[in-house]
């Protein structure tokens, strides 16, 4: 037996529930995994308001870095013992996680696994948007918002580290401070930051905006870019953004918009090897620094999701079994 959390219905944090259930049977090619630590991620919330449909009961969560405990049939790639994180596993807010062993992320035996287990969802995503969304060049200038939270600190350092000029919101004093120690070139709060985003552009706008917000963002981050810019949504944090008018592109500045979702850019080995490497390197030499927000212990994952969603959080929060 092991301990997860479980909801039997979509609905408000108060649906998750921390019960004793059975561990998993490793089908052939898995491993479990006993995690140390836990991601919390928008997308775990947004499974379970009913937003993106789950099949019930449903386990949530993604993401997390432990041992490896268990092997199942044909699996040697890895051992048990060796040291694991990863975000392309289902049922994650558990005690123990079973995982296809092919996409199992190495952890240095030097790194710490809270870091290894805060990085895999947000410094993955971080790094497709900048690299390979929209390939950042010195030059750029780049609008990210919510510049202090889990994505948004790795955003700001890997975009500075490409040479990109970054503008960024941010909703409180602390917030910006931490944004501005994460190299972060102009920081601004959300009121007009559209015609913030021009004023230092000189008329111009920006060549990208990474948008994790969407709806009540989406206008006005259209409203910063430059002719042929590019909007990028890659969240929904105060919801999903409403039907458009695609003409509104063209009248815009012909320009373009896209919704990323991680698993395409992770559609092989040697990608997924590739950016976890770059990432790991970057934090064992001090480049990119993975800010814990906060740790929760996994019974009171509820509190987690009720922080996480009041935008009260900065860096990436943790449970831990």
């Amino acid at each position: 037996m092991t301990h997860a959390i479980v909801m039997d219905a979509p609905g408000g944090p108060e649906v998750l529930s921390f019960r004793e259930i059975d561990t998993p049977v490793l089908r052939p090619g898995h491993v479990l995994v006993r995690p140390h630590a836990i991601g919390v991620n928008f997308i775990d919330i947004y499974r379970r308001q009913g937003i993106y449909p789950v099949d019930l009961p449903h386990i949530p969560g993604f993401e997390g870095a432990g041992e490896i405990v268990a092997l199942g049939d044909g699996v040697t790639s890895v051992s048990i013992g060796d040291r694991v994180a990863f975000c392309e596993a289902a049922d994650a807010y558990s005690s123990d996680v079973a995982v296809n062993a092919t996409v199992v992320l190495p952890i240095p035996e030097a790194m710490d696994i809270d870091i290894a287990a805060a990085l895999p969802l947000q410094g993955i995503t971080a790094h497709y948007l900048v690299n390979s969304t929209f390939p950042l060049e010195p030059g750029h200038t780049a609008l990210i918002h919510a510049g202090a939270g889990g994505v948004g600190l790795l955003l700001i350092q890997l975009a500075k580290l490409r040479g990109a000029r970054v503008i960024t919101t941010v909703s409180t004093p602390e917030k910006e401070g931490l944004a501005r120690a994460a190299g972060a070139d102009v920081v601004i709060g959300y009121d007009n930051f559209d015609v913030v985003a021009r004023d230092v552009t000189d008329g111009l706008g920006v060549d990208v905006v990474f948008d994790g917000i969407s709806k009540t963002t989406f206008d006005r981050s259209l409203a910063s870019l430059r002719p042929r810019g590019m909007l990028v949504l890659f969240g929904a944090a105060s919801g999903p953004v409403d039907p458009f008018d695609l003409q509104r592109l063209n009248s815009g500045g012909s320009l373009y918009v896209t919704r990323p979702s991680i698993g395409h850019y992770l559609l092989t080995p040697e990608e997924r090897a590739w950016r976890w490497n770059e990432l790991v390197d970057a934090v064992q030499s001090g480049r990119l620094d993975v800010r814990i927000g906060n740790r929760y212990p996994l019974a009171e994952a509820a509190r987690a999701h009720e922080d996480l969603a009041a935008r009260a959080t900065t860096g990436k929060l943790l449970l831990t079994p």
